[in-house]
């Protein structure tokens, strides 16, 4: 354990996920004065320990954080005031047995992770409050392990990658939406919130982060498996008719899903997908995915919208078209532990 004086609003923040997301948050929260450790593995966990974690930005500057350290076990870094889960949503059950070693009794739990969370249901006033989602967190392991009450939700905007262990270049953005899951303004989220806006973020505190999730959703759940059946860059889908009116029909079919939810939309379809197509030439993470041969995001982005389709009695068939091919192509690829991408002719 760390020996050096604290000062008052200084916080001991863990990381779970020392990759592209976690690295960022993580490096700038050190360099803020903040006690971060990383839970990291091999070549990452020895980058980290030897050099810190390095960052190059957007404009090609560079940033260290020399004082960021990395442990194997979370029982080494003993409990935390913030645990940033930084993983992908299939990952999270991985890290569970060491993770309540993190666990003081005001710990908060902050949940970075794209598509419809495990917690989706905890303090939701109406019909459906704690209900369980299956296709998030079959069985509610998950659950089990992180009371709700420890939960923060937020949404990861920024776009970053893990280009060698230790380092991560930043690609664009630097907000994460902060929210408590009953949507009150505590003090706990506010400590949060003050320490990200010192490490140099917009941490804004959402009242709805429900509705904050689902902007980036609606976009999440129709171009990521559509990219990763064509192969195309987000620009591409946006400007072929054909898939541009595929997108467009699957997020209908989710706003309607969501707004029997009780969720409210701030902006409108063809603006979302004009957020898209200005992106450019960027491939989606799941499409990176198919061409790593790494396991996809598929149940958290699309298959939790088929379920709560489901939930809410909402026709979905667009998404389930388009969810059954993806699947299949995910079951193929892990059946031969291959990966798929297009290469010219020689």
């Amino acid at each position: 354990a760390s020996t050096r004086k604290r000062s008052e609003d200084e916080m001991k923040i863990a990381v779970v996920g020392a990759g592209a997301i976690g690295g960022y948050l993580g490096a700038k929260l050190a360099r803020a004065g903040e006690e971060v450790t990383f839970i990291a593995r091999n070549r990452n966990l020895e980058a980290i320990n030897a050099r810190g974690f390095r960052l190059i930005l957007e404009d090609g500057t560079e940033e260290h954080a020399p004082t960021a350290r990395a442990v194997q076990h979370m029982a080494e870094a003993g409990p935390q005031d913030a645990v940033l889960i930084t993983l992908k949503a299939h990952q999270v059950r991985d890290v569970l047995p060491g993770l309540r070693d993190l666990f003081g009794p005001k710990t908060m739990v902050v949940t970075m992770i794209n598509g419809i969370p495990w917690w989706y249901f905890h303090k939701l006033a109406g019909p459906y409050q704690g209900r369980r989602l299956d296709s998030v967190d079959p069985g509610g392991v998950i659950a089990e392990h992180i009371e709700p009450e420890r939960i923060i939700g937020s949404v990861v905007y920024p776009a970053s990658e893990l280009v060698e262990p230790g380092v991560v270049r930043v690609i664009e953005g630097n907000r994460f939406t902060l929210g408590e899951l009953d949507g009150e303004r505590s003090e706990r989220i506010d400590a949060l919130s003050q320490a990200m806006m010192r490490a140099g973020f917009k941490a804004p505190v959402s009242r709805d982060i429900r509705s904050e999730l689902w902007i980036k959703l609606w976009g999440n759940l129709s171009f990521n498996p559509i990219s990763a059946l064509t192969h195309a860059t987000l620009e591409q889908i946006c400007r072929f008719g054909p898939t541009r009116a595929l997108a467009a029909s699957m997020m209908r079919e989710a706003q309607t899903v969501a707004e029997t939810l009780g969720v409210r939309f701030k902006i409108t379809l063809e603006q979302r997908i004009a957020g898209a197509e200005a992106v450019g030439a960027h491939k989606t993470s799941m499409l990176q995915d198919v061409e790593h041969g790494r396991a996809l995001e598929l149940e958290a982005l699309v298959g939790s919208v088929v379920e709560l389709g489901r939930v809410t009695g909402t026709p979905t068939p667009t998404i389930d078209a388009v969810y059954a091919a993806t699947s299949l192509l995910s079951s193929t690829l892990t059946a031969q532990r291959g990966r798929l991408e297009v290469q010219p002719l020689a």
